[in-house]
């Protein structure tokens, strides 16, 4: 078993993150659970490229997509407006496991 697949097992089966893992982690972690408010209140203070990828996904799963542009374009990636959310859920957690 991978890590991104031990961090869906955990998502499902716990009922908060790890404390040790960092706020990227725990950002994606209450995302995947269902609770855009907490994972957008981590993601929003997390100044790195990852931490606006991640703060961009939330805001197209908010369904706010030029905000979602915005933070797309701080993270230096490309702007994605119909792309599946649940793989670029696992796109990015990999991305925070290599």
């Amino acid at each position: 078993m991978n890590d991104l697949e031990n961090f869906a097992k955990h998502i499902a089966e716990e009922e908060n993150p790890e404390e040790d893992w960092s706020d990227l982690v725990k950002s994606l972690w209450w995302a995947k659970k269902g609770n855009w408010e907490k994972a957008h209140n981590i993601a929003q203070d997390i100044a790195t490229n990852d931490g606006s990828w991640i703060h961009a996904y939330l805001h197209r799963v908010e369904g706010d997509l030029g905000n979602a542009a915005y933070w797309y374009r701080r993270a230096g990636k490309f702007v994605k407006t119909n792309e599946d959310l649940d793989q670029e859920w696992e796109e990015i957690s990999q991305a925070l496991f290599e």
